[in-house]
Formats: structure tokens, C-alpha cells, sequence
């Protein structure tokens, strides 16, 4: 399904200048705005059944950071050698890919879905974008003895698009924005502190989307003349 990732990016481009806003539309693509008790804003289309699917195929999360993050983060460095560079960005955003995406594909199996890596009639296929990531202390290699201290890792968007894995049909659209948990008190920020905390929430999202999607299935079908913002 090769326009299936150029969709997405479209979709993503449109998220970043109305949703993460706060102007999301109550209806996008066909789809239409439910009321959401988990996740900042949630999008069915009408007549969807959620319930013949067994199985996943997750593809490879997008993952960038909120625009102007990279020079934010220089100005406010105190040296050249704590300077980030789009190697330092381009590392940062691998380790966040590679974490979500193992912690969502274990979440999924754990909770009895099979993940697989090809379309059929009971495979949803998933695509995540973790956006506008935003890291408050990154953890740089420097010459000298440095210490960064924030009292949480940061925040990120989480965007996750549900389609029909044989026809390529688009049935569920979530949206959510959060921070890392708050210590309450600056703390120190590193590497393996901010791995730790991102880990935590994309664990929460994970377990959030399955919680929903087990949901889904019980008020399936999604009724045909959804109203924007009704409670299914």
C-alpha cells in the first residue's frame, strides 16, 4: 500500500497547523469526532466495525520535533560544546523510534494480538507519529563536566491512523498531546533519565490504544449516522 505513508504525511502536515492548535476539525477525511474519556481527540468513520480484527500490522512510527526545537535548544546552550547538531537530532529521534516502536508492538502481543507484516480481512493496520517532540534537557557529549536539571523530560503529540489492512480504508484517527511525568523538583536530566520517562509514556499511550481499541470492538459497529462529539 504505497500511498498509505504519503497519506499519513499529509495528515500529519494538516495535524500540526490545526490540531495541535486546538482547531481540530469535528469531521476530517470522513471521519467524525467522538467523545473521548482517554485521548485528547478521536475520529471513527461511521459504520466502522472494529471486531473481525485479530491482528496488527504496525508500521515504523514518524517521529520529528517541534519546529524550531534544534536552535531553541543552541541559544540556550552555555558553550559550543554542549551545541546539538542534526547528528545529536537525528540519534534523538532514532532511540525514540526504536523505543516506541518495541513498546508498542509488545504491547499488542501481550495483550493477544498478533503482529504481523502483511494485509488480510482481520488485520488492522496502525500507524503512529510521536510529533512535535520536544526534549527540555538533551544529554550531549561535551568537553567538560556538565549538569542539566529539569523537573520532567518533556512533552511529544501522539497521532495514530487505523486502517482497513486489505482495502487500505481509513476508519480511526487519535490525537494526543502529553508531558513526561513531573518529578515535582528539578532533577538531573540525561540520557538514560529522559529514555526512562519517554519510555513510561509511550507505554501509557500503548496501553491507552488497546484499552480503546477493545472498546471499539465492544460498541461495534460504529453507527452509520454519528453525530460529531457523540458518546458511542
Amino acid at each position: 500500500m504505497s500511498s498509505l505513508k504519503t497519506l499519513f504525511a499529509l495528515s500529519l502536515a494538516m495535524m500540526l497547523g490545526t490540531a495541535i492548535a486546538d482547531e481540530a476539525p469535528t469531521s476530517w477525511d470522513g471521519l467524525v469526532e467522538v467523545k473521548a474519556r482517554k485521548m485528547d481527540t478521536v475520529f471513527l468513520l461511521p459504520g466502522a466495525d472494529f471486531r473481525g480484527y485479530t491482528k496488527v500490522m504496525i508500521d515504523p512510527t514518524e517521529v520529528a520535533f517541534r519546529k524550531d526545537w534544534l536552535k531553541e535548544m543552541n541559544r540556550q546552550s552555555t558553550g559550543v560544546s554542549r551545541r546539538l547538531t542534526q547528528e545529536d537530532a537525528a540519534k534523538i529521534m532514532e532511540a525514540a523510534r526504536s523505543n516506541f516502536d518495541d513498546i508498542f508492538k509488545d504491547a499488542f502481543q501481550k495483550s493477544g494480538y498478533a503482529v504481523v507484516t502483511a494485509p488480510g480481512p482481520d488485520v488492522l493496520r496502525v500507524a503512529t507519529g510521536v510529533l512535535n517532540l520536544y526534549i527540555n534537557a538533551p544529554d550531549v557529549l561535551s568537553t567538560g563536566t556538565t549538569r542539566a536539571y529539569t523537573a520532567n523530560a518533556g512533552e511529544a503529540t501522539l497521532v495514530i491512523e487505523a486502517r482497513d489492512s486489505a482495502t487500505g480504508a481509513l476508519i480511526g484517527r487519535v490525537i494526543d498531546r502529553r508531558e513526561t511525568r513531573d518529578s515535582g523538583q528539578a532533577q538531573i536530566a540525561n540520557r538514560v533519565t529522559n529514555t526512562a520517562d519517554f519510555r513510561v509514556l509511550f507505554k501509557d499511550w500503548a496501553n491507552i490504544t488497546i484499552k480503546g481499541l477493545d472498546e471499539l470492538k465492544a460498541h461495534s459497529p460504529v453507527p452509520l449516522d454519528l453525530k460529531p462529539n457523540q458518546k458511542l
